[in-house]
């Protein structure tokens, strides 16, 4: 499931050419994962990078996450 988040979010991303020369890419649904890198492929991998961190900190601290494509990674606060 969770490889299956990662990809929905990276297939959502945007990456802009700055005036520097340099690759900028965000995901907007993922609020503050953003990367700038030299190279497309290496703004790719950073913005990858840091969604995993985005995610893995988001779910320590009980944040609630975007559901992306149907995947709900958000633990169910129902009680029994």
């Amino acid at each position: 499931m969770l490889t299956n988040y990662i990809s929905a979010a990276m297939h959502k991303a945007t990456y802009e050419l700055l005036e520097d020369g340099t690759f900028y890419g965000e995901i907007t649904e993922c609020k503050g994962v953003w990367a700038n890198a030299s190279t497309l492929e290496n703004c790719r991998e950073e913005l990858q990078d840091a969604l995993e961190g985005w995610i893995t900190l988001g779910l320590r601290l009980g944040h609630t996450l975007p559901i992306l494509d149907g995947i709900n990674l958000n633990f169910s606060k129902e009680v029994a």
